[in-house]
């Protein structure tokens, strides 16, 4: 994803939660997007089979 659609969606994030966003910050939040969104397609191309049953639910 390139700097223009990552600053779109830092810009509509903040703007959505009402959260400051100075420039000055703007390349450290554009890098850990990066870092979250290549985690997010490691998970996404994992192969996971239709046969997989959900982990048991546990409460205390």
């Amino acid at each position: 994803m390139d700097d223009a659609a990552l600053d779109a969606w830092i810009d509509a994030g903040t703007a959505a939660l009402g959260l400051p966003m100075k420039e000055a910050w703007r390349e450290a939040v554009r890098l850990h997007m990066r870092i979250s969104l290549g985690h997010a397609t490691t998970v996404l191309e994992a192969p996971i089979d239709d046969h997989l049953e959900q982990a048991p639910e546990f409460k205390a």
